[in-house]
């Protein structure tokens, strides 16, 4: 390659350089022109905003400024108006205040007169008391005790005389009042009379069965009361045995292990264990199944399945003849009506009558009360406290806490004693007669006393010179209250003090 060629060729170079430069020189200058010109139409832009800005605030600032202004005034108006009224106020309170400076003095000058007065009058009052001990001859003291004991003797006789009326008009409404509640609760229940007897007779359909239950050498009949833990009577009574046993469960698992022995024909002591033990299981469920019968017919729910079923135990308990179960259930729905008579709890009141007697279905090994065991039993199993207290005191054997107490002794007292109820025999009878009539002749002043009305009620004949009309009402509380607290009975007992005033004269 020639020199020239190389020449040229360096000098286009140089040329295309120069001319790049300055073309890019050109681009940048120009991409600085634009961005200048963007930056000056963005500050034009905050300027103006800025002048509208500033604008609106001073009008906003005018604004508040003639609002507060505005509302300066109004407090001014305010507070000189409360000004006035304060003033005002003042004016009136100095003028009262004046007033009253002058009715104390008014009131300073009437006291100084009244106690001038009262100094007077007692020392009038001195001389007349001096002068009343000379008339009379007695002594202020003297006088008082005199004057006291007329008063306390005018106030006995109306206070004894007010008791009467008052007991009188208490008893009248009172009796009317229960005869209409027990009679409507009798009638509601309709209870069948008494039925059931405590023995348990089996009978047998020949003679020959009596020589087939002794056995031979009288294994049989060891065999079958070791099992069943009773006792079983043979004796001259055509057709029968009869099972003697204080366990009202175990005698009646006895009599029917018995008729089921009799009714299959093989007796001997194995087969007589194997009948015993099923019968056992049997009246177990039959327990259950009566004291959930019971709970039902009720209308008690709620109770725990070891309540229920001591409950069923009471299917085979009487008492004077009365069946124990069947009572428990008559009397919850006696209480349940006398409750909802008398606004009280419908349900305790019911549970408490249903379960008042629990305690006689325990083991007579346990000791205490069956209305304390009941209670106990009860408390265990989470009952009601309520239900407890009335299990606890339908003998007051404690304090009766609520009136669903009260009602559960009043239904017990009307199931056990409503007519056909229950039986007593004769001697018992005849030593609850004895005892009553007794236990009246043992306070100071009676004369006589009679038990009658089937000891409903004792007559007490009194010595009219020992004990007036007042002590022979305190003598009746005193009878019946010693009555409830010594005495176990049926119903009520009615207390009547009989005294009476002869005088005898005659014309000569």
């Amino acid at each position: 390659m020639n020199p020239i060629t190389i020449l040229l060729v360096v000098l286009a170079l140089v040329i295309g350089a120069v001319a790049g430069y300055f073309f890019h020189r050109y681009q940048v200058d120009r991409a600085n022109k634009a961005k200048q010109d963007k930056a000056d139409d963005i500050l034009k832009a905050a300027n103006t905003q800025a002048r509208m800005i500033e604008s609106s605030a001073r009008e906003n600032a005018t604004k508040i400024i003639q609002a507060a202004e505005t509302e300066i005034k109004e407090r001014r108006i305010e507070l000189n108006r409360e000004t006035e009224r304060l003033d005002k106020r003042r004016a009136e309170l100095d003028s009262r205040f004046d007033k009253m400076e002058q009715r104390e003095q008014n009131l300073n000058r009437r006291q100084s007169q009244i106690d001038k007065r009262h100094n007077e009058a007692e020392k009038l009052h001195d001389d007349q008391m001096k002068r009343l001990e000379q008339i009379a001859q007695m002594t202020p003291d003297d006088a008082r005790k005199e004057l006291f004991a007329a008063v306390e003797k005018e106030a006995r006789g109306d206070m004894a005389r007010i008791i009467r009326q008052i007991e009188a008009e208490a008893r009248e409404e009172g009796e009317k009042r229960a005869r209409k509640l027990i009679a409507d609760a009798i009638q509601r229940v309709a209870s069948e009379h008494v039925a059931e007897v405590t023995r348990a007779v089996v009978t047998l359909p020949s003679e020959e069965m009596k020589g087939r239950i002794v056995g031979r050498n009288g294994r049989n009949i060891k065999a079958f009361e070791q099992a069943a833990g009773v006792d079983v009577i043979v004796d001259d009574t055509p057709d029968s045995v009869t099972i003697s046993c204080f366990d009202s469960v175990r005698r009646e698992i006895a009599r029917r292990a018995l008729a089921k022995l009799v009714l299959d024909g093989r007796i001997h002591p194995a087969h007589i264990e194997k009948i015993v033990e099923d019968e056992t299981k049997a009246v177990e469920k039959i327990i259950n199944e009566a004291g959930e019968q019971a709970a039902y017919e009720a209308n008690v729910a709620g109770l725990h399945p070891e309540v229920l079923r001591m409950m069923g135990r009471l299917k085979f308990r009487t008492s004077y003849g009365q069946n124990q179960l069947a009572h428990a259930v008559e009397v919850s729905k006696l209480a349940g009506i006398l409750a909802a008579e008398i606004g009280a709890n419908v349900e305790l009141a019911k549970m408490g009558g249903f379960l008042h007697d629990i305690g006689k279905a325990m083991d007579h090994n346990q000791e205490g009360t069956h209305a304390g065991l009941g209670a106990e039993f009860c408390k265990r199993y989470g009952v009601n406290p309520i239900v407890v207290n009335a299990i606890a005191a339908h003998h007051h054997e404690v304090d009766q806490e609520t009136v669903e107490a009260v009602i559960a002794e009043a239904a017990d007292a009307i199931s056990g004693a409503r007519p056909g109820a229950r039986r007593e025999d004769l001697e018992a009878y005849i030593k609850r007669i004895r005892s009553l009539e007794e236990m009246s002749m043992s306070f100071d002043g009676v004369q006589q006393a009679f038990a009658i009305q089937a000891g409903r009620e004792v007559r007490i004949i009194v010595k009219p010179e020992t004990i007036d009309d007042l002590g022979s009402a305190r003598l009746a509380r005193d009878i019946a209250k010693k009555i409830e607290e010594t005495m176990q009975y049926p119903g009520q007992i009615r207390v009547t003090v009989i005294r009476e005033t002869r005088s005898t004269e005659y014309a000569k």
